[in-house]
């Protein structure tokens, strides 16, 4: 070492012996033999600011001397284990920084960063497999007269382009040099790609991404779908540098340190002043009212599907039971409505209001832009995994506009994820599980362009009973003309005027952070008095479907558990940790309002089937005895003529119109066989 390095090392050592919890680390580094030293950037600016700016302009030439000196005396910190030192097991220490004073966003780097070191953050959406790098090769030269092995370079580490001698560094002669791989040395090597957040996206902007290559111990330490945090040295790609080429590189980060940031909550920042005035709006008793109101306050009414909206953004209190099994606190809410009411403008009011949110519509997604997928890096030509849109939003809420429009195949995708709230993914090799913990709120047209309220839910939407089922709340928004028309031309046209009286509401702003302080703060529980009003309402509920042989099933445990997390969000809104009686019966007026409005039978009785299996029980019965028929006709004379069962129809109650419809219905499930023209018989 130099005098002047000397001195920075001494520095360093200096500074980590001036403070408790760097020598409480060192010594946790030697014990449980850790490669990587972690020091905050301001305490060493503000213990010595010449050398903190040395490291953020000559990272590459300070950092590895400020390491060497570190790894010299470590000794002094060091607890032999069963007579081997640190030094036996671990050749080389890395300083890790973190926290440096400025956050460069990924669309503002430019070539003045290059060779600094720099702080960046985003979303990680793509990761390569461990590979290794070479650190030092080791070669055999092979020449008659030599044949001697060494190590190269001579000096320092292989950089990112693999070299091979030109001459022998121990005779000085040209010729042929072997490889020898058990001999040389390597590092593992992993190259993720990190993307821009969705909230700090501009709007129209592409997000722009950036390559990070991670080493040694930083390896394996994200995944996709994780938010971090990434300190690096900025480099050009000289590999791309080819004869004849444009002089144009590409930039990686060389990551320094990483960091990731698990929680949503923590990236909306509240002070001292926002706490106050949010536990002082608790403390009105019509909290949750002006909550719901100042959802989307530019829309007229709609308040049931605000409610529900707010209640999705609060959300329940996610639980880990003792055998590891995870239960959701997400609540999923799904509005079908005819052409202009508003759907479009609520999802856009809960993209800006929510702490994290990832906006797409059907039209213009797949499954593996949805969940994941594993495509081919186009440099090294191995496979990578890719986050999509569900993992991205891990923690927060998941938007998707047109769901309807979506194609059949890359709808099934989201199953896993709205339910188990993970996506698992197996091509190429990799299986892999990623974290999709996000609420889901979607919205969707009619199949027939307005809601026809005469006929069931799955005549009305191209949605399977699949992942109608997955959704605690469905609303159906319907564009009646009425009496209150004069109200509602009011409303928008003051709305366009800027004149629209929201002074009572709370600002979009405050509504966020009110969001983040709840969640982050408060987890209710279930009191006695609300855990015996739900189980109330639940074996009521059940006691109607056990009547007669004919009742249909009105709720199952599945609406149970959404009446809990909608109960929980309930109590959240008023930041309170205790889920009382007014939360369970608002909770159980929300559930009714969706199970009379969506999870009604022909004969205007309240059937869950309509929702989970997309038929209601009248007409599952309907069917059995209309596939009764068909089966003794057919056993007759080879197959049912359609007069015939028509006529037995009607015998049994089921008019010529519906049996029409029946026999249409089971011929698509396959269940019956036209053998020919108007005459069936059962598969």
């Amino acid at each position: 070492m130099s005098q002047e390095e000397t001195d920075y090392a001494q520095v360093f050592m200096e500074f980590v012996r001036s403070r408790e919890n760097y020598i409480n680390q060192l010594k946790e580094m030697t014990t449980y033999r850790k490669k990587s030293f972690v020091t905050n950037f301001m305490d060493l600016y503000l213990y010595n600011e010449r050398l903190a700016t040395k490291i953020l302009n000559e990272p590459r030439y300070i950092l590895p001397v400020l390491e060497a000196g570190l790894y010299d005396e470590i000794d002094e910190f060091d607890v032999p284990i069963v007579s081997s030192s640190f030094k036996d097991i671990v050749k080389r220490i890395h300083i890790r920084v973190v926290n440096l004073t400025e956050t460069v966003p990924l669309r503002k780097i430019r070539a003045d960063y290059g060779n600094r070191l720099i702080q960046v953050e985003g979303i990680v959406v793509r990761a390569t497999k461990i590979m290794q790098r070479f650190l030092k090769a080791t070669f055999r030269h092979e020449h008659p007269e030599c044949m001697q092995e060494f190590e190269w370079p001579e000096e320092g580490e292989m950089g990112d382009v693999y070299e091979v001698p030109s001459t022998c560094p121990v005779c000085g002669k040209p010729g042929r040099f072997k490889l020898i791989p058990e001999k040389s040395r390597f590092v593992d090597w992993q190259k993720i790609v990190i993307q821009e957040k969705p909230e700090e996206l501009p709007p129209g902007q592409l997000p722009r991404q950036l390559e990070i290559v991670l080493e040694d111990d930083l390896v394996d330490s994200v995944r996709p779908g994780d938010r971090v945090k990434i300190v690096g040295v900025l480099e050009p790609k000289i590999d791309q540098v080819k004869r004849g080429s444009l002089p144009v590189l590409d930039t990686y980060l060389k990551a320094n340190s990483v960091e990731v940031q698990q929680k949503a909550l923590e990236e909306v920042v509240l002070s001292e002043e926002d706490e106050r005035k949010i536990k002082e709006m608790a403390q009105d008793p019509w909290i949750v009212d002006t909550i719901i109101k100042s959802i989307a306050p530019s829309i007229y009414d709609r308040l049931e599907i605000k409610e529900a909206v707010a209640v999705a953004l609060f959300g329940g209190v996610p639980k880990v039971l003792p055998d590891e099994s995870r239960i959701r606190g997400d609540i999923h809410v799904l509005i079908i409505g005819d052409p202009g009411v508003a759907k479009s403008q609520i999802l856009q009011f809960v993209a800006r209001t929510a702490p994290r949110a990832v906006y797409t519509t059907g039209k213009g997604a797949t499954a593996a832009g949805l969940t994941a997928t594993v495509v081919r890096d186009k440099e090294t030509g191995e496979y990578a995994l890719e986050a999509g849109a569900l993992v991205i939003a891990d923690g927060g809420v998941a938007i998707i506009d047109e769901i309807d429009k979506m194609a059949e195949h890359d709808r099934v995708s989201i199953h896993e994820a709205m339910e188990q709230q993970t996506v698992s993914i197996a091509k190429a090799g990799i299986v892999a599980k990623l974290n999709a913990r996000a609420t889901v709120i979607a919205a969707g047209n009619p199949k027939l362009g307005r809601y026809i309220i005469e006929r069931p839910l799955s005549d009305n939407i191209n949605l399977p009973p699949t992942i109608l089922s997955r959704f605690d709340l469905i609303f159906i928004l319907i564009d009646n003309p009425g009496k209150e028309d004069d109200v509602m031309a009011w409303h928008i046209l003051e709305a366009h005027s800027n004149k629209l009286k929201v002074s009572k509401n709370i600002d979009v702003k405050m509504l966020k952070k009110y969001i983040v302080y709840a969640r982050k703060n408060v987890f209710p529980q279930l009191t006695d008095e609300a855990k015996k009003l739900l189980m109330e309402f639940f074996v009521k509920m059940r006691a109607k479907s056990t009547e007669s042989p004919e009742s249909p099933v009105i709720i199952t445990p599945r609406q149970l558990e959404a009446l809990i997390r909608i109960s929980e969000a309930y109590a959240r809104m008023r930041l309170s940790n205790k889920v009382e009686i007014q939360d369970a019966e608002r909770a159980i007026n929300i559930m009714r309002l969706f199970m009379e409005r969506v999870s009604t039978d022909e004969s205007g009785k309240v059937d869950v089937d309509v929702v989970l299996t997309g038929k209601p029980k009248s007409t599952r019965e309907k069917m059995e005895r209309m596939l009764e028929i068909i089966d003794t006709l057919s056993s007759q004379s080879g197959c049912a003529k359609l007069k015939d069962i028509e006529k037995e129809a009607e015998g049994i109650g089921i008019d010529k119109a519906s049996a029409e419809k029946l026999i249409e219905q089971m011929r698509k499930q396959v269940l019956i066989v036209e053998q020919r023209t108007n005459c069936y018989k059962k598969v």
